[in-house]
Protein backbone atom coordinates (compact mmCIF):
# COMPACT_ATOMS: atom_id res chain seq x y z
CA UNK A 1 0.00 0.00 0.00
CA UNK A 2 1.22 3.53 -0.62
CA UNK A 3 1.90 5.84 2.32
CA UNK A 4 1.23 9.47 2.02
CA UNK A 5 0.21 12.27 4.61
CA UNK A 6 -1.91 15.56 4.49
CA UNK A 7 -4.45 17.23 6.63
CA UNK A 8 -7.73 15.40 7.39
CA UNK A 9 -9.89 14.51 4.18
CA UNK A 10 -12.95 15.34 3.14
CA UNK A 11 -14.56 13.68 0.37
CA UNK A 12 -17.09 15.28 -1.18
CA UNK A 13 -20.46 13.86 -1.24
CA UNK A 14 -21.79 11.53 -3.43
CA UNK A 15 -25.46 9.72 -4.51
CA UNK A 16 -26.41 7.61 -2.58
CA UNK A 17 -28.23 4.23 -4.20
CA UNK A 18 -31.39 4.96 -5.74
CA UNK A 19 -34.59 3.24 -3.64
CA UNK A 20 -37.49 5.00 -5.24
CA UNK A 21 -39.35 7.65 -3.42
CA UNK A 22 -41.80 5.42 -1.02
CA UNK A 23 -39.59 2.26 0.56
CA UNK A 24 -40.66 1.46 3.88
CA UNK A 25 -40.03 -1.54 5.95
CA UNK A 26 -42.66 -3.80 7.61
CA UNK A 27 -42.73 -4.02 11.18
CA UNK A 28 -44.17 -2.92 14.63
CA UNK A 29 -44.13 0.67 15.20
CA UNK A 30 -44.82 3.83 12.98
CA UNK A 31 -43.42 3.91 9.31
CA UNK A 32 -40.12 2.62 9.28
CA UNK A 33 -38.64 5.51 7.21
CA UNK A 34 -34.66 5.39 5.55
CA UNK A 35 -32.91 6.79 7.84
CA UNK A 36 -29.86 8.86 8.27
CA UNK A 37 -27.04 6.76 10.02
CA UNK A 38 -23.50 8.21 10.95
CA UNK A 39 -20.57 5.48 10.91
CA UNK A 40 -17.54 6.84 12.73
CA UNK A 41 -14.70 3.60 13.34
CA UNK A 42 -10.87 4.31 14.43
CA UNK A 43 -10.13 2.29 11.02
CA UNK A 44 -11.75 2.41 7.34
CA UNK A 45 -14.69 -0.37 6.32
CA UNK A 46 -13.17 -0.26 3.04
CA UNK A 47 -11.64 -2.24 1.06
CA UNK A 48 -11.99 -5.13 3.70
CA UNK A 49 -9.08 -7.02 4.45
CA UNK A 50 -9.24 -8.57 7.40
CA UNK A 51 -11.80 -9.45 10.14
CA UNK A 52 -12.54 -5.74 11.85
CA UNK A 53 -13.26 -4.32 8.16
CA UNK A 54 -14.88 -7.20 6.81
CA UNK A 55 -18.08 -6.77 9.82
CA UNK A 56 -18.23 -3.45 9.10
CA UNK A 57 -17.69 -3.15 5.12
CA UNK A 58 -20.82 -6.38 4.93
CA UNK A 59 -23.23 -4.20 6.95
CA UNK A 60 -22.80 -0.89 6.17
CA UNK A 61 -23.12 -2.25 1.81
CA UNK A 62 -25.85 -3.74 2.94
CA UNK A 63 -27.73 -1.03 4.80
CA UNK A 64 -26.70 1.14 2.21
CA UNK A 65 -29.28 -0.07 -0.28
CA UNK A 66 -32.31 1.44 2.00
CA UNK A 67 -30.74 4.32 4.06
CA UNK A 68 -28.45 6.85 3.58
CA UNK A 69 -24.66 6.69 5.09
CA UNK A 70 -22.16 9.03 6.40
CA UNK A 71 -18.68 7.71 7.28
CA UNK A 72 -16.21 9.40 9.40
CA UNK A 73 -13.09 7.25 9.89
CA UNK A 74 -9.41 7.45 11.62
CA UNK A 75 -6.56 6.27 8.80
CA UNK A 76 -3.46 5.61 9.83
CA UNK A 77 -0.30 4.02 7.93
CA UNK A 78 -1.61 0.87 7.11
CA UNK A 79 -4.10 1.94 4.42
CA UNK A 80 -3.84 3.57 1.21
CA UNK A 81 -6.43 6.34 1.91
CA UNK A 82 -7.20 6.82 -1.86
CA UNK A 83 -8.29 3.40 -2.37
CA UNK A 84 -10.33 3.49 0.88
CA UNK A 85 -11.75 6.45 -0.27
CA UNK A 86 -12.73 4.79 -3.50
CA UNK A 87 -14.04 1.87 -2.24
CA UNK A 88 -15.99 3.62 0.62
CA UNK A 89 -17.62 6.39 -1.78
CA UNK A 90 -19.63 3.45 -3.30
CA UNK A 91 -22.17 3.45 -0.74
CA UNK A 92 -21.75 5.92 1.01
CA UNK A 93 -22.95 9.68 0.73
CA UNK A 94 -20.46 11.50 2.85
CA UNK A 95 -16.92 9.89 3.29
CA UNK A 96 -14.57 12.02 5.87
CA UNK A 97 -11.19 10.03 6.26
CA UNK A 98 -8.71 11.75 8.80
CA UNK A 99 -5.53 10.89 9.03
CA UNK A 100 -4.16 9.73 12.63
CA UNK A 101 -0.75 10.66 12.92
CA UNK A 102 -0.42 8.04 15.50
CA UNK A 103 -1.36 5.30 14.14
CA UNK A 104 2.29 4.03 13.06
CA UNK A 105 3.77 0.91 14.18
CA UNK A 106 8.04 0.48 15.28
CA UNK A 107 9.26 3.28 17.67
CA UNK A 108 6.27 5.65 17.30
CA UNK A 109 4.03 2.68 18.70
CA UNK A 110 6.47 1.82 21.34
CA UNK A 111 6.61 5.31 23.04
CA UNK A 112 2.83 5.90 22.61
CA UNK A 113 2.88 2.57 25.01
CA UNK A 114 5.36 3.87 27.47
CA UNK A 115 3.73 7.22 27.58
CA UNK A 116 0.42 5.11 28.34
CA UNK A 117 2.11 3.58 31.07
CA UNK A 118 2.46 6.92 32.92
CA UNK A 119 -1.40 8.07 32.32
CA UNK A 120 -4.65 7.61 33.52
CA UNK A 121 -5.65 6.29 30.00
CA UNK A 122 -5.42 3.00 27.84
CA UNK A 123 -2.88 2.93 25.01
CA UNK A 124 -5.53 2.18 22.65
CA UNK A 125 -7.45 5.17 23.67
CA UNK A 126 -3.96 7.54 23.27
CA UNK A 127 -3.57 6.45 20.08
CA UNK A 128 -7.05 7.75 18.67
CA UNK A 129 -7.39 11.09 20.73
CA UNK A 130 -7.27 13.37 18.12
CA UNK A 131 -8.72 16.90 18.20
CA UNK A 132 -8.48 16.89 14.53
CA UNK A 133 -11.32 14.11 14.67
CA UNK A 134 -13.62 16.12 16.80
CA UNK A 135 -13.48 19.20 14.96
CA UNK A 136 -14.68 17.12 11.56
CA UNK A 137 -17.60 15.79 14.20
CA UNK A 138 -18.48 18.78 14.99
CA UNK A 139 -18.87 20.00 11.48
CA UNK A 140 -20.30 16.96 10.33
CA UNK A 141 -23.13 16.97 13.13
CA UNK A 142 -23.74 20.46 13.12
CA UNK A 143 -24.41 20.32 9.66
CA UNK A 144 -26.48 17.11 8.84
CA UNK A 145 -29.63 15.94 11.26
CA UNK A 146 -28.50 11.86 11.88
CA UNK A 147 -30.99 9.34 13.52
CA UNK A 148 -28.46 6.97 14.20
CA UNK A 149 -24.69 7.73 15.24
CA UNK A 150 -23.39 4.32 15.13
CA UNK A 151 -19.93 4.17 16.48
CA UNK A 152 -17.19 0.88 15.64
CA UNK A 153 -15.82 -0.16 18.89
CA UNK A 154 -15.60 1.76 22.10
CA UNK A 155 -11.99 3.51 21.78
CA UNK A 156 -13.89 6.69 20.29
CA UNK A 157 -16.67 6.61 22.90
CA UNK A 158 -15.07 10.01 24.63
CA UNK A 159 -16.14 11.52 21.51
CA UNK A 160 -19.21 14.23 21.69
CA UNK A 161 -21.64 12.81 19.40
CA UNK A 162 -24.63 13.74 21.02
CA UNK A 163 -24.72 17.23 18.43
CA UNK A 164 -27.17 18.44 15.90
CA UNK A 165 -28.30 20.65 13.65
CA UNK A 166 -30.19 24.13 15.34
CA UNK A 167 -33.53 22.88 16.26
CA UNK A 168 -33.20 19.52 15.03
CA UNK A 169 -32.97 16.25 17.85
CA UNK A 170 -30.20 14.49 18.72
CA UNK A 171 -28.96 11.46 17.29
CA UNK A 172 -29.19 8.41 19.29
CA UNK A 173 -25.62 6.27 19.88
CA UNK A 174 -25.24 2.82 19.25
CA UNK A 175 -22.13 0.93 19.69
CA UNK A 176 -21.09 -2.14 17.65
CA UNK A 177 -18.88 -4.24 20.33
CA UNK A 178 -16.72 -6.48 17.74
CA UNK A 179 -15.61 -7.70 20.95
CA UNK A 180 -15.11 -7.15 24.66
CA UNK A 181 -12.17 -5.66 24.38
CA UNK A 182 -10.85 -5.23 28.13
CA UNK A 183 -11.28 -8.79 28.50
CA UNK A 184 -9.34 -9.63 25.59
CA UNK A 185 -6.87 -7.44 26.99
CA UNK A 186 -7.21 -9.24 30.37
CA UNK A 187 -6.14 -12.66 28.54
CA UNK A 188 -3.40 -11.12 27.33
CA UNK A 189 -2.73 -10.13 30.53
CA UNK A 190 -2.53 -13.79 31.80
CA UNK A 191 -0.96 -15.47 28.61
CA UNK A 192 1.68 -13.12 27.30
CA UNK A 193 4.92 -14.65 25.98
CA UNK A 194 7.13 -12.26 28.21
CA UNK A 195 6.96 -11.16 31.31
CA UNK A 196 6.94 -7.37 30.05
CA UNK A 197 4.16 -8.20 28.10
CA UNK A 198 2.05 -9.05 30.70
CA UNK A 199 2.75 -6.50 33.06
CA UNK A 200 2.15 -4.24 30.80
CA UNK A 201 -1.48 -5.80 29.44
CA UNK A 202 -2.12 -6.34 33.27
CA UNK A 203 -1.97 -1.99 34.16
CA UNK A 204 -3.26 -1.84 30.52
CA UNK A 205 -6.64 -3.73 30.41
CA UNK A 206 -8.10 -2.09 33.67
CA UNK A 207 -7.56 1.26 31.99
CA UNK A 208 -9.50 0.23 28.61
CA UNK A 209 -12.09 -2.05 30.90
CA UNK A 210 -13.36 1.55 32.52
CA UNK A 211 -13.17 3.08 29.29
CA UNK A 212 -14.64 0.77 27.29
CA UNK A 213 -17.56 0.67 30.11
CA UNK A 214 -18.64 3.83 29.95
CA UNK A 215 -18.81 4.33 25.74
CA UNK A 216 -21.33 1.54 26.43
CA UNK A 217 -22.83 3.05 29.70
CA UNK A 218 -23.08 6.28 27.33
CA UNK A 219 -25.18 4.53 24.94
CA UNK A 220 -28.60 4.26 24.39
CA UNK A 221 -27.72 0.70 22.44
CA UNK A 222 -24.80 -1.88 22.18
CA UNK A 223 -24.92 -4.83 19.22
CA UNK A 224 -22.31 -7.39 19.83
CA UNK A 225 -21.09 -10.39 18.14
CA UNK A 226 -22.28 -13.67 20.28
CA UNK A 227 -24.17 -14.16 23.18
CA UNK A 228 -21.33 -15.43 25.16
CA UNK A 229 -20.18 -11.39 24.61
CA UNK A 230 -23.25 -10.28 25.31
CA UNK A 231 -23.66 -12.02 28.48
CA UNK A 232 -20.10 -11.00 29.73
CA UNK A 233 -21.28 -7.12 28.61
CA UNK A 234 -23.94 -7.40 31.20
CA UNK A 235 -22.28 -8.97 33.77
CA UNK A 236 -20.88 -5.59 34.18
CA UNK A 237 -23.64 -3.36 33.03
CA UNK A 238 -26.93 -5.52 33.56
CA UNK A 239 -28.56 -2.23 32.34
CA UNK A 240 -27.59 -2.00 28.73
CA UNK A 241 -29.57 -2.29 26.45
CA UNK A 242 -28.24 -4.94 23.98
CA UNK A 243 -28.67 -7.04 20.76
CA UNK A 244 -26.76 -9.62 19.33
CA UNK A 245 -25.91 -9.16 14.99
CA UNK A 246 -23.51 -11.96 14.67
CA UNK A 247 -20.61 -11.60 11.96
CA UNK A 248 -21.54 -13.12 8.56
CA UNK A 249 -20.21 -13.74 4.99
CA UNK A 250 -20.56 -12.60 1.84
CA UNK A 251 -22.44 -15.61 0.49
CA UNK A 252 -22.38 -14.46 -3.19
CA UNK A 253 -19.09 -14.24 -2.76
CA UNK A 254 -17.76 -16.65 -0.85
CA UNK A 255 -18.72 -19.84 -2.25
CA UNK A 256 -17.47 -23.02 -4.29
CA UNK A 257 -17.62 -22.35 -8.25
CA UNK A 258 -16.34 -24.61 -11.31
CA UNK A 259 -13.74 -22.63 -12.09
CA UNK A 260 -11.78 -22.61 -8.72
CA UNK A 261 -9.39 -25.60 -8.18
CA UNK A 262 -10.67 -28.73 -6.61
CA UNK A 263 -9.21 -29.47 -3.03
CA UNK A 264 -5.60 -31.60 -3.32
CA UNK A 265 -6.30 -33.48 -0.13
CA UNK A 266 -3.53 -32.29 1.94
CA UNK A 267 -3.38 -28.87 1.79
CA UNK A 268 -4.32 -26.73 5.75
CA UNK A 269 -5.50 -23.54 5.12
CA UNK A 270 -5.59 -21.00 8.32
CA UNK A 271 -5.71 -17.69 7.19
CA UNK A 272 -6.32 -14.03 9.24
CA UNK A 273 -4.32 -11.03 9.75
CA UNK A 274 -0.94 -12.12 11.46
CA UNK A 275 -0.22 -9.03 13.45
CA UNK A 276 -2.68 -9.43 15.75
CA UNK A 277 -2.04 -11.41 19.00
CA UNK A 278 -4.75 -13.92 18.86
CA UNK A 279 -3.57 -14.88 15.41
CA UNK A 280 -0.18 -15.17 16.25
CA UNK A 281 -0.63 -17.16 19.15
CA UNK A 282 -3.09 -19.46 17.13
CA UNK A 283 -0.49 -20.18 14.29
CA UNK A 284 2.36 -20.76 17.17
CA UNK A 285 0.27 -23.00 18.95
CA UNK A 286 -1.08 -25.37 15.68
CA UNK A 287 2.66 -25.36 14.52
CA UNK A 288 4.58 -25.93 17.37
CA UNK A 289 1.96 -28.46 19.34
CA UNK A 290 -0.76 -29.78 16.64
CA UNK A 291 1.19 -30.10 13.46
CA UNK A 292 3.81 -32.41 14.38
CA UNK A 293 1.37 -34.71 14.81
CA UNK A 294 -0.41 -34.26 11.67
CA UNK A 295 2.77 -34.33 9.62
CA UNK A 296 3.99 -37.66 11.15
CA UNK A 297 0.83 -39.35 10.06
CA UNK A 298 0.64 -37.66 6.66
CA UNK A 299 3.94 -36.75 5.06
CA UNK A 300 2.39 -34.61 2.07
CA UNK A 301 0.54 -32.39 4.05
CA UNK A 302 1.48 -29.41 3.67
CA UNK A 303 0.33 -25.70 5.92
CA UNK A 304 -0.46 -23.03 4.46
CA UNK A 305 -1.32 -19.54 7.10
CA UNK A 306 -2.51 -16.85 4.82
CA UNK A 307 -2.18 -13.12 5.97
CA UNK A 308 -0.50 -9.79 5.84
CA UNK A 309 1.63 -8.48 8.39
CA UNK A 310 3.28 -11.36 10.10
CA UNK A 311 5.77 -10.83 12.68
CA UNK A 312 9.10 -12.18 12.46
CA UNK A 313 8.44 -15.07 15.27
CA UNK A 314 5.71 -16.25 12.36
CA UNK A 315 8.35 -15.47 9.47
CA UNK A 316 10.67 -18.23 11.14
CA UNK A 317 8.15 -20.51 10.92
CA UNK A 318 8.60 -21.58 7.53
CA UNK A 319 9.61 -24.24 5.73
CA UNK A 320 9.13 -26.83 3.05
CA UNK A 321 5.96 -27.96 4.23
CA UNK A 322 4.90 -24.82 6.14
CA UNK A 323 4.04 -21.82 3.73
CA UNK A 324 3.25 -18.20 4.70
CA UNK A 325 2.23 -16.16 1.62
CA UNK A 326 1.66 -12.93 3.16
CA UNK A 327 -1.73 -11.05 2.09
CA UNK A 328 -3.43 -12.42 -0.86
CA UNK A 329 -6.39 -10.36 -2.77
CA UNK A 330 -8.55 -13.28 -3.43
CA UNK A 331 -9.18 -15.81 -0.49
CA UNK A 332 -11.08 -17.71 -2.55
CA UNK A 333 -8.69 -20.16 -4.75
CA UNK A 334 -6.90 -20.73 -1.73
CA UNK A 335 -9.79 -21.83 -0.03
CA UNK A 336 -10.92 -23.88 -2.50
CA UNK A 337 -8.03 -25.67 -3.26
CA UNK A 338 -7.59 -26.68 0.98
CA UNK A 339 -8.50 -30.35 2.19
CA UNK A 340 -9.30 -28.38 5.41
CA UNK A 341 -9.13 -25.03 7.09
CA UNK A 342 -7.99 -24.97 10.95
CA UNK A 343 -8.82 -21.97 13.35
CA UNK A 344 -6.83 -23.07 16.48
CA UNK A 345 -7.71 -19.87 18.82
CA UNK A 346 -7.18 -20.01 22.30
CA UNK A 347 -7.89 -16.39 22.65
CA UNK A 348 -10.48 -13.57 21.43
CA UNK A 349 -14.00 -12.48 22.02
CA UNK A 350 -17.00 -12.26 19.27
CA UNK A 351 -17.19 -14.40 16.34
CA UNK A 352 -14.91 -15.51 14.62
CA UNK A 353 -15.13 -14.34 10.46
CA UNK A 354 -13.11 -16.60 9.38
CA UNK A 355 -15.33 -19.81 10.23
CA UNK A 356 -18.47 -17.94 8.72
CA UNK A 357 -16.18 -17.28 5.05
CA UNK A 358 -15.02 -20.77 5.35
CA UNK A 359 -18.14 -21.94 5.73
CA UNK A 360 -19.38 -19.99 3.02
CA UNK A 361 -16.51 -21.83 0.88
CA UNK A 362 -18.19 -25.36 1.44
CA UNK A 363 -14.79 -26.48 3.72
CA UNK A 364 -14.32 -28.26 6.30
CA UNK A 365 -13.00 -26.85 9.57
CA UNK A 366 -11.32 -27.64 12.54
CA UNK A 367 -11.61 -25.18 15.27
CA UNK A 368 -10.89 -24.71 19.26
CA UNK A 369 -14.65 -23.90 21.01
CA UNK A 370 -13.30 -20.61 21.56
CA UNK A 371 -12.54 -20.34 18.31
CA UNK A 372 -16.21 -21.69 17.20
CA UNK A 373 -17.70 -19.49 19.77
CA UNK A 374 -20.70 -17.58 18.92
CA UNK A 375 -21.31 -19.76 15.79
CA UNK A 376 -24.79 -21.49 15.45
CA UNK A 377 -23.00 -25.18 14.26
CA UNK A 378 -23.44 -28.71 15.22
CA UNK A 379 -19.95 -30.75 15.79
CA UNK A 380 -19.91 -33.61 13.92
CA UNK A 381 -21.93 -31.70 11.08
CA UNK A 382 -21.67 -28.70 10.21
CA UNK A 383 -17.47 -28.20 11.90
CA UNK A 384 -15.24 -30.26 13.84
CA UNK A 385 -14.35 -29.12 17.45
CA UNK A 386 -11.12 -30.19 19.64
CA UNK A 387 -8.79 -28.31 21.94
CA UNK A 388 -6.50 -30.57 23.61
CA UNK A 389 -3.06 -30.41 20.69
CA UNK A 390 -3.58 -34.46 20.50
CA UNK A 391 -7.51 -34.73 19.70
CA UNK A 392 -7.21 -31.66 17.50
CA UNK A 393 -4.07 -33.51 15.09
CA UNK A 394 -6.57 -36.22 15.12
CA UNK A 395 -9.71 -34.51 13.93
CA UNK A 396 -7.09 -33.16 10.85
CA UNK A 397 -6.12 -36.37 10.03
CA UNK A 398 -9.57 -37.92 9.49
CA UNK A 399 -10.37 -35.14 7.26
CA UNK A 400 -7.05 -36.05 5.24
CA UNK A 401 -7.53 -39.49 5.68
CA UNK A 402 -11.57 -39.60 4.68
CA UNK A 403 -12.47 -36.44 2.16
CA UNK A 404 -15.60 -38.17 1.78
CA UNK A 405 -16.56 -37.21 5.29
CA UNK A 406 -14.86 -33.54 4.59
CA UNK A 407 -16.61 -33.21 1.87
CA UNK A 408 -19.93 -33.72 3.63
CA UNK A 409 -19.26 -31.49 6.35
CA UNK A 410 -18.49 -28.61 3.79
CA UNK A 411 -21.52 -28.98 2.49
CA UNK A 412 -23.38 -29.00 5.59
CA UNK A 413 -20.80 -25.89 6.79
CA UNK A 414 -22.09 -24.44 3.42
CA UNK A 415 -26.00 -25.20 4.04
CA UNK A 416 -25.51 -23.17 7.24
CA UNK A 417 -23.99 -20.41 6.48
CA UNK A 418 -26.62 -19.54 3.62
CA UNK A 419 -29.38 -20.16 6.30
CA UNK A 420 -28.06 -18.09 8.94
CA UNK A 421 -25.22 -15.95 8.11
CA UNK A 422 -25.53 -13.89 5.25
CA UNK A 423 -24.95 -10.26 5.81
CA UNK A 424 -28.59 -9.19 4.82
CA UNK A 425 -29.80 -11.38 7.06
CA UNK A 426 -26.65 -9.73 9.78
CA UNK A 427 -27.73 -6.04 8.72
CA UNK A 428 -31.96 -6.79 8.79
CA UNK A 429 -31.20 -7.75 12.32
CA UNK A 430 -29.80 -4.53 12.92
CA UNK A 431 -32.16 -2.44 10.89
CA UNK A 432 -34.57 -3.80 13.58
CA UNK A 433 -32.48 -2.83 16.60
CA UNK A 434 -32.21 1.12 15.57
CA UNK A 435 -35.73 1.43 14.90
CA UNK A 436 -36.33 0.19 18.61
CA UNK A 437 -34.05 2.58 20.06
CA UNK A 438 -35.29 5.47 18.13
CA UNK A 439 -39.13 4.02 18.87
CA UNK A 440 -38.43 3.73 22.69
CA UNK A 441 -35.43 5.84 23.47
CA UNK A 442 -35.93 9.66 23.69
CA UNK A 443 -34.11 12.19 21.73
Amino acid sequence: MAHRTSSPDVIDPVAAPPTGDAWRLRGRGPDRRRLSILFVSHMPASPPRFGAQARMHGLMTQLARRHDLTAVMLVDDAFDIDECRQAMQTYCRDVVLVRNPYGRDGLAKRLLQLRSMVSARSFDRLRVALPDLQRVLDRVLRATRFDIVNLEFPYLGHCDFRQAPAGEPLPRLIVDSHEIAYDLARQFAETGASLGRRLYAGANWRKLRREELAAYDGADGVYLCSIDDERRLHEDLPHARTAVIPNAADIAFYQPRSTDPAPDGRTLVYFGLLSTVPNIDAVMHFVQDIWPGIAARHPDARCKIIGGRPPPSLLALAGPRVELTGFVPDLRPHLAAAAAVVVPLRLGGGTRLKIVEAMAMGKAIVSTSLGAEGIDAKPGRDILIEDDPSSFADAVSRLLAEPDLAARIGGAARELAVDKYAWSAAARALESFYYDILETTPS
